[in-house]
């Protein structure tokens, strides 16, 4: 009897052992599956630590979401540390040391592909649907890789357009390119559009002109602005760049001078309270112009881009998984979306809260919403580009005498490279 009462609680011991086991670890690359099942729900009881980026400027903010996805959701025993990483600098920041990196962090669209090969995002499995639905069909794209949601809209802010001083400048006059040089030189000021090394200005012109930059199949990048629409379009933005009206400069520079020497320039939504304030009841918006191309009026084209939530591949505990993808879904709720519209007016990408009256009267993101029909979203924009689009403008602000067709076919070999 005692031998029998011994092997009873060995085998007992056994599978009690076995019913503690951990298991299976998500594997990096952007996987679909980890642990158990990280479509569940996560075991109330177990305590997890979410890391969190964040930009200097969303820190109080994030700080809020997380405080509220902490009070909404007590069968998560989960604390949520925050960490300063802006979203341009966060898959630099990530490939430095991925075994270091968020949980959870914001990126702007064009890192994407960047993360996917990196193996760096855990593709959307919870609510995918919903999360598909709720969001514009432009930013779901721009989370999209072969045919996999890999990141959460969060923002529909990340483009540009023009700004311009209602008393200098009227809604007709802000059309035409043309337009808006003579009546500032007329009035002894300035329009303002940073091309110098700066390629995401600089494709403007070549996107207005119908010039395609896109990605093959090789996952090399394709451009043809060295074709003759390109040459056309280096035409005008070498004439653009000669006028007397015209002033290279950044943020910096357009936000102090707005009002004063600056009668309109180009830039984002990241502006727009503080140029709102310069100008008072004199604060114009509207898309970009159109500028003339061969005797004919071209709108001029333009980046598009979102932000968005991504969750690091590398969890690999399947609960600790699931509070990642659940907090990030909050983050880019409806709700989450409109109280970041309020503190800091950032354009939603949810369709409910872009369609918002406060969001609809918005004079910035107005604007942005007209240029939306005329931009190429980044994701179609390797690494590449971006230094040699940079020196064509350099090229361009300096009136580099070299002939324009050889500096074409420079910067278009060297970002096919």
């Amino acid at each position: 009897m005692k031998k029998l009462i011994a092997m009873l609680m060995a085998i007992a011991l056994v599978f009690a052992l076995v019913g503690c086991a951990p298991g299976e670890q998500n594997t990096p690359g952007g996987s679909d599956q980890a642990g158990s099942n990280p479509d569940g729900d996560a075991e109330k009881g177990t305590a997890y630590s979410l890391k969190v980026w964040a930009s200097q400027d969303d820190q109080s903010l994030t700080r809020e979401f997380a405080d509220k996805f902490i009070a909404a959701n007590p069968q998560y025993n989960v604390k949520i540390e925050l960490g300063v990483v802006g979203e341009p600098d966060a898959y630099k920041t990530y490939s430095e040391d991925p075994a270091a990196a968020a949980d959870v962090f914001f990126f702007p669209n064009d890192q994407l592909r960047d993360f996917v090969s990196a193996g760096g995002l855990y593709a959307v499995t919870r609510n995918k649907d919903d999360i598909v639905a709720r969001n514009g069909e432009g930013s779901v794209g721009s989370a999209t890789l072969d045919g996999k949601l890999y990141g959460y809209p969060a923002t529909a802010d990340n483009g540009y357009f023009l700004y311009y001083d209602k008393s200098v400048l009227s809604e007709e006059d802000v059309k035409t390119l043309d337009r808006i040089l003579e009546v500032s030189e007329s009035a002894g000021k300035t329009m303002l559009m940073n091309i110098n090394d700066n390629g995401w200005y600089v494709a403007s012109f070549f996107l207005g002109a119908g010039c395609t930059l896109t990605i093959g199949p090789d996952g090399k990048q394709i451009c043809d602005f060295n074709s003759p629409n390109g040459l056309a379009a280096a035409k005008a933005m070498q004439a653009f760049a000669a006028h007397p009206a015209f002033l290279e400069g950044n943020d910096d520079v357009l936000k102090g001078g707005i009002g004063g020497s600056v009668a309109a320039g180009v830039s984002g939504t990241w502006n727009a309270e503080d140029i709102s304030a310069s100008l008072g009841s004199n604060y114009g918006a509207a898309k970009l112009p159109t500028f003339t191309m061969d005797g004919k009026q071209v709108q001029m084209g333009s980046f598009g881009g979102y932000k968005l939530v991504g969750v690091n591949s590398l969890i690999s505990e399947a609960e600790k998984l699931v509070i990642a993808m659940d907090f990030a879904d909050f983050l880019t709720n409806e709700e989450s979306q409109l109280t970041r519209f309020n503190a800091r007016a950032m354009g939603p990408s949810n369709s409910n809260a872009a369609a918002n009256p406060a969001v609809q009267e918005n004079i910035a993101l107005a604007a942005l919403a007209a240029q939306a029909a005329y931009a190429t979203s980044q994701n179609d924009v390797l690494g590449n580009y971006w230094a040699p689009a940079g020196a064509f403008g350099t090229a361009m602000v300096n009136k580099d005498s070299t002939d324009l067709q050889t500096i074409l076919d420079n910067m278009v070999a060297q970002i096919q490279s």
